[in-house]
């Protein structure tokens, strides 16, 4: 994915972090930098050459769910893909054979969340129980997963997102109590808890791990959170989006995240610059962003959208270099691979679509 929209714009990519320096505010600004009041990265990007357009096609599409896919997540093996659904099903994919080789019904609907542990070893999911459970997985088809069920988080409302920490034994949940919490696999003990957000809590991601301990949460108060999982202190706070905050995602850096939101905007901000420093938007957008990720390198930005479309933008730029069709109901859900050569995208079309 990346090399071939690399030879196609005939340019090499250009790291977010490499033109930092030129936003004011930042600690290692310079001088001069702060007489550009206000810029964005659009502005600072403006030499740099543009992306032009390319090409992505559905090279898998993965049918299975009995009604709307809501979430999903890649295995660091790169191959295997769990995702969840209205129908309170969780299914393991094969995403180069289109093969299931796990499935989980859940004792309720609305599987909001799910998640891969880091060893591949282990899923992790929730929704309408306020729960979060953990499934261990093995290479017997025929044993029942339901019986290694392992309840770990308890919130008092829906579970709307969950992620592993940086191995097995701990998993963060963001809920509609308003709440994240950081858990204990094995115990489940409750380690940290994170009160902040006025309303619902939608999403959550995790900063990349040489970035430190901290994750971004974005919910139904249209803010943006970043918080210290050490103190359980908000460190940073943004509030630009005008409806519900979908999607919060780090740059590969970890030194700025974007989020996508219900008013028809993503949005790129600036961690050390701490203000909101670049907006997707265009007119005919009227339709609210769902799920967004980031290419490896950061230049692109993938998002996807309620009007059944996928977008992508070039991140400096600013501007469209590519809009996929192929799902025939809203996009809920969409990751990069961990290697950065595909993506998948889930949809209320009761599929999920490998890209490349």
């Amino acid at each position: 994915m990346e090399s071939r929209s690399v030879t196609q714009a005939g340019v090499q990519w250009h790291d977010l972090s490499s033109l930092h320096f030129c936003l004011p505010g930042s600690s290692d600004s310079p001088a001069s930098a702060s007489r550009v009041t206000g810029a964005t990265v659009h502005q600072v990007a403006e030499r740099v050459e543009a992306l032009g357009q390319f090409v992505m096609k559905t090279r898998r599409t993965l049918k299975g769910h009995g009604n709307k896919v809501l979430c999903m997540d890649w295995c660091k093996d790169k191959r295997r893909i769990v995702s969840s659904s209205q129908d309170g099903k969780v299914i393991v994919w094969d995403s180069f054979t289109t093969n299931k080789e796990h499935a989980v019904t859940m004792p309720c609907t609305w599987v909001m969340a799910c998640a891969y542990a880091p060893s591949g070893c282990a899923i992790a999911c929730g929704g309408l129980d306020n729960k979060c459970s953990v499934y261990p997985l093995t290479f017997d088809k025929n044993e029942n997963m339901a019986a290694k069920k392992k309840s770990v988080a308890m919130h008092t409302n829906y579970l709307s997102a969950c992620s592993f920490t940086n191995s097995d034994m701990q998993i963060l949940t963001a809920s509609g109590d308003g709440t994240c919490a950081l858990w204990d696999v094995e115990s489940g003990q409750l380690l940290q808890s994170f009160h902040g957000h006025g309303a619902d809590v939608l999403c959550l991601d995790l900063a990349p791990s040489e970035t430190g301990n901290t994750f971004v949460s974005g919910g139904c108060d249209k803010k943006a959170m970043v918080w210290d999982m050490r103190s359980g202190q908000c460190v940073q706070a943004f509030e630009t989006h005008e409806s519900d905050i979908n999607s919060v995602r780090y740059y590969p850096s970890g030194d700025a995240f974007a989020s996508g939101s219900d008013d028809a905007t993503c949005r790129l901000y600036d961690l050390r610059a701490d203000r909101e420093v670049a907006i997707y938007s265009k007119e005919s957008i009227i339709f609210g962003a769902s799920s967004v990720d980031f290419s490896l390198s950061g230049r692109l930005l993938f998002a996807g959208y309620n009007d059944y479309t996928i977008n992508v933008w070039d991140v400096l730029k600013g501007s469209r270099v590519s809009i996929l069709f192929g799902h025939e109901n809203r996009v809920s859900t969409l990751r990069v691979s961990p290697d950065g050569t595909a993506f998948c995208s889930g949809s209320w079309d009761h599929t999920l679509r490998v890209w490349a």
